[in-house]
């Protein structure tokens, strides 16, 4: 575990900064966090007088500072959740940079009132490219939300690694090494964070682009990436920016599905030997697809109450539309009036946004496409707790990780039995 955190440096300063914010959420313990800025002076002043003119002083007390360090971010994850909440409550003008994203946002949109399409369309069109969702109506993201690709919809890290992944590709031309591996990494980046400025710095935008950011930056550096450890990171940086976006829907279910697609995806995939790279890229898409599956499902039914059956069916040609979609739209809609080859894109465009949405509008009608099953909090916990006592089992083999996992789906299960018997009035 010690060696797992030693790799992983970002987990234990995110943890505790954590437990900082909950600590204030739910105690209001602001005022008494005061004691944890006194506590490590007086460890110090103790210790220091204690082992005055030892010579290893520094690496024998080292169990010490690392107290002293927790205390000390324990204390201001307090402050700033507090300061956070008091803030929240009053009203802010707008800054600069929200009114230029707004300005750029709706500047990129003009184009597209002119397209042959639906306002359908149109709606699904500007959601997914620069995240507009005004004009998006309830019963266009229902349908979404019952094919199992309500992702698509949010700009996500989906979004900003298709853009990332188009951005490297235009430049691609500049040398990788000396003066064009810096041009390429600085206007990579810089294009980056105006992109997901523009689509309104949504959590999971905002996460991705961190987490692109720190990967890109360990590569010009030349630095190994340890993935775990970039997405702490993003969360940790996330998280001191402003503490309340833990309880943002977007944050958890981002972070949650990147966590789950990076522990569960390649363990999916190595169930099936593939080779063929025609199968491959395919099988790759469906155990990503189920990895993030596994990981938010009953965080899904806690906040929306809803399980898609034919999210497996929807993903992978939905995935594939939405990453030809996504730059294709962007460029056209930064071509000037009258450029060359405008009009082909513009064919292009309104293939793809009518292909979209009609797999989602025949999906939806299917019978069945999804049910509707609602945990409480207590039940999601109780869920994750399965989750996690399962993968346990599975990876220790002890038969009492086994017993924990079904003496928790006998929980949900009885609890399940007692609510039907309610509404039949027994």
């Amino acid at each position: 575990m010690i060696k797992e955190l030693q790799i992983r440096p970002f987990a234990r300063p995110l943890l505790v900064w954590i437990t900082g914010i909950m600590l204030q959420t739910v105690f209001s313990c602001c005022i008494y966090s005061w004691v944890l800025l006194l506590l490590p002076v007086i460890a110090l002043a103790t210790a220091g007088l204690t082992l005055r003119g030892r010579e290893y002083f520094c690496y024998e007390t080292r169990w010490l500072w690392g107290a002293v360090f927790l205390s000390l971010l324990l204390f201001l994850s307090i402050q700033k959740t507090a300061y956070s909440q008091s803030e929240s409550v009053s009203e802010h003008p707008v800054s600069a940079l929200s009114r230029w994203a707004r300005e750029e946002q709706l500047r990129l949109l003009e184009p597209i009132a002119k397209l042959n399409l639906t306002d359908e369309e149109k709606s699904v069109l500007a959601t997914i490219t620069v995240g507009y969702r005004q004009a998006m109506s309830r019963e266009v993201r229902d349908r979404f939300s019952a094919t199992g690709v309500a992702h698509v919809l949010a700009v996500s890290g989906f979004h900003v690694a298709i853009v990332c992944g188009f951005l490297s590709f235009l430049l691609s031309f500049l040398p990788r090494n000396g003066l064009g591996k810096w041009v390429r990494y600085l206007s990579t980046i810089a294009l980056l964070w105006a992109f997901v400025a523009v689509t309104g710095c949504a959590a999971s935008a905002v996460r991705a682009g961190l987490m692109l950011t720190l990967f890109l930056t360990g590569l010009v550096l030349g630095r190994m990436t340890e993935r775990y450890n970039i997405l702490a990171a993003s969360a940790f940086g996330m998280l001191v920016y402003e503490p309340l976006f833990l309880f943002d829907i977007g944050f958890q279910l981002s972070y949650l599905a990147v966590f789950s697609i990076l522990y569960f995806q390649p363990r999916l995939q190595h169930l099936i030997e593939i080779r063929n790279p025609l199968f491959l890229t395919p099988w790759r898409w469906i155990t990503v697809t189920l990895s993030a599956q596994i990981g938010t499902t009953f965080l899904c039914l806690y906040y929306f109450g809803r399980f898609s059956t034919v999210f497996l069916l929807t993903n992978l040609p939905l995935t594939l539309l939405a990453t030809l979609l996504v730059p294709v739209c962007l460029v056209w809609m930064l071509l000037p009036a009258g450029f060359p080859g405008a009009e082909w894109l513009q064919v292009v465009v309104e293939w793809l946004a009518h292909r979209l949405l009609w797999i989602v509008d025949s999906f939806s009608r299917v019978p069945g496409a999804f049910f509707s099953f609602r945990f409480d909090f207590l039940m999601m916990l109780v869920a994750y707790g399965m989750l996690l006592s399962t993968l346990l089992y599975g990876h220790t083999g002890r038969s009492r990780y086994l017993f924990v996992t079904l003496f928790l789906l006998l929980i949900i299960l009885f609890v399940r039995v007692i609510e039907n018997l309610k509404l039949c009035g027994i």
